[in-house]
């Protein structure tokens, strides 16, 4: 008998005919015979209208208090998930994160998970129950109650399915499966049977629809993630550690598996830093202590003893990265600040790009031949990004999709 997590996101929970849908999903996979268990995200938007309701009654909610009220929303889905399965004479229980032994550290909004103790579930599954657990949640030392972040679920599914040694962890969501690109921006987009841990998480890291943390959780324990439809049966995209992204397309061996886009992007700009031992981490370190994550960096040359500092940040975090920012550089006597917000990361992502030649410069004449310009750049060893005008991201993405043979399926 195998045991297999299965997560389901908030649109596949949207009202009560869903919740029962996906009810009969569970239980199919329960009738073949496994054991089970199911995490589930908060039904439709209620997240965002309980971020919405705590604006109403407070200008600043303390991020304890935005944990707890954010929590409800998981259990809500869980224990009507549990119900639905009841009603249809299956054994079945709903458990918050703290219940299902969820361990994290106390950064609200945004913890990490510290430690899994799934006796309960165990013990409830060696009692053939179908076991619900609330996503996105957990609890830390003090007993307070975390959350851990938009996608959060989807680190709650593939880390119980790390702790418990599941077969599988099966994430089931509003699409089919892993693209090639987004397919609202690129219509040539498809899906990919398979793909690497190493390439789902530059893909997801860059814009992609899969939390990043979960598919850390999966490479690390050697855990497959499939990502498929909560509305058809149809096969969706194998995550694992085995796959080989050399694919053949045509006559030629292409490396690029997808094209990432993100346009959660702003970039700031300090003028005029002193260049001397210390500076760079005087800017970064107060950035980190307000839990500002910092992606791509950017020094010019230093000309006269100064120097520019460019980074890019969440839009979402533009504001109290800006405030930080500024004062810091108030602090180190340098020039102005400078912020945009009118950009979007455009990344090709692919096993070996580095080790082959061709690829860096195919992506910059490609988009220089459709007069795109490129503020930043930053590599890694499977991905090329490029900062572009937000404007232009969806032109880019589709000319960076034909030019490295993703629009064919053969």
């Amino acid at each position: 008998m195998a045991l297999i997590v299965q997560k389901y996101g908030g649109s596949s929970l949207a009202d009560a005919d869903k919740i029962k849908n996906v009810a009969r999903r569970i239980a199919r996979t329960r009738d073949a015979d496994n054991k089970v268990v199911a995490v589930v995200s908060a039904m439709g938007d209620t997240t965002d209208d309980l971020i919405a309701l705590s604006e109403q009654v407070s200008e600043r909610p303390e991020p304890r208090e935005m944990d707890v009220l954010l929590s409800t929303g998981e259990l809500v889905s869980c224990t009507l998930m549990a119900m639905a399965l009841r009603s249809m004479g299956y054994k079945a229980i709903s458990l918050s994160g703290a219940q299902a032994g969820i361990r994290t550290n106390s950064s609200h909004g945004e913890a990490q998970i510290a430690g899994m103790h799934p006796e309960r579930l165990m013990q409830e599954l060696d009692n053939d129950t179908i076991v619900i657990v609330a996503g996105f949640q957990g609890i830390s030392e003090d007993l307070d109650i975390t959350t851990l972040g938009r996608g959060g679920s989807d680190t709650t599914a593939v880390a119980l399915a790390a702790a418990m040694g599941a077969a599988r962890c099966e994430v089931y969501t509003d699409v089919d499966g892993i693209y090639t690109a987004d397919p609202r921006l690129v219509p040539a987009a498809h899906k990919l049977d398979d793909i690497s841990f190493e390439e789902m998480l530059e893909l997801a890291s860059y814009g992609a629809k899969m939390n990043p943390r979960s598919i850390e959780l999966g490479m690390v324990y050697d855990t497959p993630i499939l990502v498929a439809s909560s509305y058809r049966d149809e096969p969706g995209t194998l995550i694992h550690g085995g796959a080989d992204m050399n694919r053949q397309v045509g006559e030629i061996r292409n490396r690029v598996s997808g094209i990432a886009t993100d346009t959660n992007v702003s970039k700031i700009t300090v003028r005029g830093v002193t260049d001397r031992p210390g500076i760079a981490a005087s800017l970064f370190e107060p950035l980190t202590e307000v839990g500002v994550s910092v992606d791509v960096i950017v020094q010019n040359a230093s000309v006269g003893g100064s120097t520019d500092m460019t980074f890019t940040v969440k839009r979402t975090d533009l504001a109290r990265a800006e405030q930080v920012v500024q004062q810091v550089a108030n602090d180190l006597g340098s020039g102005e600040v400078v912020t945009a917000s009118d950009l979007a990361k455009l990344s090709i992502v692919g096993t070996g790009m580095q080790n082959a030649p061709g690829y860096a410069s195919a992506m910059f004449r490609t988009l220089a031949d459709e007069g795109i310009n490129i503020e930043m750049i930053t590599t890694s060893e499977i991905r090329i990004t490029c900062l572009v005008n937000e404007d232009q991201v969806a032109q880019a993405a589709r000319a960076l999709h034909t030019a490295f043979d993703l629009d064919t399926t053969d």
